[in-house]
């Protein structure tokens, strides 16, 4: 149908805009993930020169919470990956 896809990337290759669409919200995603995770690093790191104990308890958390988004980035950016070009998502790691 007309209007359902977008051309003029690569010599006139079509893509669906559906998956443009995709796309376009995964790298928002992404991006508020990294922009988060820039303030949480600052965060811990102005917690970790202050050596108040109240701020390195702080700390605990934040990391959690900072290990919790690179997983959730992590997650995000496997759409942008071609399925053979990671081989831990086909035979993950047995611990």
């Amino acid at each position: 149908m007309e209007g359902d896809t977008f051309s003029g990337i690569d010599n006139g290759t079509q893509l669906d805009t559906k998956v443009l669409q995709v796309f376009q919200k995964s790298f928002v995603q992404v991006q508020d993930i990294l922009d988060q995770n820039r303030l949480l690093i600052n965060e811990i790191n102005q917690n970790h020169e202050s050596k108040v104990p109240d701020n390195l308890s702080r700390n605990v958390g934040l990391i959690k919470e900072l290990n919790n988004n690179i997983r959730e980035l992590w997650t995000s950016m496997l759409i942008f990956q071609p399925p053979f070009s990671n081989p831990w998502i086909h035979h993950p790691r047995r611990i």
